[in-house]
């Protein structure tokens, strides 16, 4: 019972959300299904600890329990035109339907009502029309300067009235035609009032958000708003014009040739960085930014929102698409709006008529406005940048040339640090001609380093990979370059697999065993081999005799030596669970890897990935022996499992057929048959 009760509430919930005609209609619904064991027309709301912030819950929210990263509390209040009875559960009640004036006593916004009294607009709104107001709550009157409320207050027939009218819109607007982008002419001046209806169930004017809405009257109806609001005149690009905060920021919009968009028809949401922000960027890398058009308008871009977000539009984090083409991670911490994490926002809300402008004292740059250094700065590959710096390299970080740097995560060097020739060639070599993608590379493609040699690219199921580096993190493009994060210092193929083999002193016995069984051309000739390498103790580890007799059998010790060797070509990047690999005599080889190691048939390979021009060798201490049988005691034991089915369905089958015969003589059926 208890599991149809759940069933029926999901399908309620489903189902109402589904009608449900907006974002709000939808929260708001979702806050009725949650308040309905309180009565009817309730309303669970969250309530932001230590605030007087409530808000209709959503799914989200409601499980999170928490609103801009703080812990709510949950509430049940009357829904919107409800109110409760004495004497009985939940809100009932439809509230009464009278004007404007007392509507706005009736759900609490008793200082409109006050002012309103004081402009002499009372007899406009208890009398005969068919308004909307947006009337600030008593705590947005509270929270207004003391200078603005003064001298609203000092010239009550003039300023306090044209502010009111301002709030007023001459039709009845309910929640439903409050349309994200549309605006409306007020009655003062018939200046608009700008409305945004955002997916989360937030409802904007002005970039105030409605606390209670749908409030109906005789002559019109009322939303209760969390400020007082004041008329837009100018666009976005003139409030940056006026602000002396943003002097060098407006310098900067007019060099990139954005001042015209800025004033066109939108609804941009602008970051605008001040004077101080630009002031804690390195100089040099200001000026090289202010001196190229393109990276100041990646960057200002970057600044810039594709969509209109106020605030109070902000109840987590998000990621947002810029003009620019990425995202900015636009959140809040408490009553703090926060971008990419960072409390960074020191001013919010200046609206224009084609958007919203809020002040950050922090400069954002973007990565496609970056050099190679700069993208490597607070990532995981400060060692290797260190490393490129020791190298002489700085000149191709900081620089305008085309490249892509091939950057090893700070875990992937070993040993000593010290810089030598042979290191600064080696890094030399991380750096490949042309700015690439790696979306872009493919299976075979081969990249010309500055060194002068060239890298393979290999794709596998699970990784991309060049050569024994694989790829470890997105793409960071830069201005000029690109820099890929792969997880190993590069080992470039100095020689084929037979090179690779004698220039290691550990395996001079497989050496000499390929040399005896005749397969030192193989190991030489261009191919793509994948070798798993016995060193000297694997074949110290075998019993004299039967190493002897191995020795002595070129046609066994080629066969022993095949079945080591893999098709294709197979860095230990590529290996996941269950890889499966064709040697070029026998039947398989099964590779896996435990604690970042590599096996094969059970075998831990004890150094992988040991590069050559026409394959990759893995070291291992023990000979290779292929696995036990499994498959055919599983297909044993399948044969068992079938027989003892096919048994228990056969019996099953009888007993079937013996119930079905009793039916058969039952006086029910022989009715049923005369019936029929």
């Amino acid at each position: 019972m208890k599991h149809l009760t759940l069933l029926a509430l999901a399908l309620t919930l489903i189902v109402s959300i589904c009608v449900a005609k907006s974002p709000y209609q939808s929260v708001l619904q979702h806050s009725r299904i949650r308040g309905r064991a309180h009565g009817p027309n309730v309303c669970a709301m969250q309530q932001i600890q230590g605030t007087d912030k409530k808000y209709f819950t959503n799914c989200k929210q409601w499980y999170h329990r928490k609103i801009c990263g703080k812990p709510t509390v949950i509430s049940y209040e009357c829904c919107p035109g409800y109110e409760k009875v004495a004497g009985e559960k939940g809100c009932p009640a439809a509230l009464p339907l009278v004007n404007i004036y007392n509507t706005l006593g009736a759900v609490g916004a008793t200082t409109t009502q006050m002012y309103s009294d004081r402009a002499k607009l009372r007899e406009e709104i208890e009398g005969p029309g068919s308004f909307t107001f947006f009337a600030p709550s008593n705590e947005a009157w509270a929270a207004l300067p003391t200078e603005i409320l003064d001298a609203l207050v000092s010239n009550v027939n003039i300023e306090l009235l044209n502010a009111l009218h301002y709030h007023m819109v001459n039709r009845r607007l309910t929640s439903e035609d409050l349309k994200h982008g549309a605006a409306f002419p007020s009655m003062y001046q018939d200046f608009d009032v700008h409305i945004h209806h955002y997916p989360n169930g937030v409802v904007t004017v002005n970039c105030a958000r409605l606390v209670k809405t749908d409030q109906h009257a005789t002559n019109g109806i009322v939303h209760v708003v969390d400020r007082v609001i004041t008329a837009i005149t100018n666009d976005v690009n003139s409030l940056l014009d006026t602000d002396d905060e943003l002097e060098t920021l407006r310098t900067a919009v007019a060099a990139a040739g954005l001042t015209t968009m800025l004033e066109s028809e939108g609804h941009y949401t602008i970051f605008a960085p001040t004077n101080e922000a630009f002031e804690k960027i390195p100089a040099d890398t200001l000026t090289r930014i202010l001196g190229d058009p393109v990276a100041l308008k990646d960057m200002l871009n970057y600044h810039i929102l594709k969509n209109m977000h106020c605030s109070e539009s902000i109840v987590s984090g998000m990621p947002l698409e810029t003009l620019q083409g990425t995202v900015l991670e636009v959140g809040c911490d408490g009553d703090e709006m926060t971008l990419n994490g960072k409390s960074i926002i020191q001013s919010k809300d200046k609206l224009g008529t084609n958007g919203v402008v809020h002040y950050i004292n922090e400069l954002l740059i973007p990565d496609s406005a970056k050099t190679l250094i700069e993208l490597m700065e607070g990532s995981t590959v400060t060692t290797a940048t260190k490393m490129f710096v020791d190298a002489g390299l700085s000149s191709h970080l900081t620089g305008s040339e085309i490249i892509t740097l091939l950057a090893p995560q700070d875990d992937a060097f070993k040993g000593s640090l010290t810089m030598t020739e042979e290191k600064k060639k080696l890094m030399r070599n991380h750096l490949v001609k042309e700015q690439l993608s790696s979306k872009g590379l493919y299976h075979g493609q081969e990249l010309e380093t500055l060194g002068g040699l060239k890298l393979r690219v290999f794709v596998y199921r699970n990784n991309l990979c060049i050569e024994n580096a694989c790829i470890a993190a997105h793409d960071k493009t830069g201005r000029f370059a690109t820099m890929f994060t792969v997880d190993k210092v590069l080992a470039p193929p100095m020689g084929t697999v037979m090179d690779v083999l004698k220039a290691d002193n550990r395996f001079s016995t497989v050496v000499d065993a390929i040399q005896k069984a005749g397969m030192t051309e193989l190991l030489n000739k261009q191919g793509a081999y994948t070798v798993f390498a016995p060193t000297n103790d694997a074949f110290k580890a075998m019993p004299p005799a039967e190493l002897n007799r191995l020795m002595s059998n070129t046609q066994q010790l080629a066969s022993t030596l095949k079945y080591h060797m893999g098709e294709g070509l197979l860095v230990s990047g590529g290996v996941t669970s269950h890889t499966r690999v064709k040697p070029l005599q026998g039947e398989r080889l099964e590779l896996g890897v435990r604690n970042q190691t590599m096996y094969v048939n059970r075998v831990p390979v004890v150094d992988a990935d040991l590069m050559a021009t026409n394959g990759v060798v893995h070291a291992v201490n023990t000979i290779i022996k292929p696995l036990p049988p499994k498959v055919q005691s599983d297909q044993a034991a399948g044969s068992v499992i079938t027989r003892a089915s096919a048994v228990k369905a056969g019996t099953q089958v009888l007993r079937n057929d013996d119930l079905f015969q009793k039916v058969m003589r039952s006086r029910s059926s022989k009715t049923m048959t005369r019936v029929q």
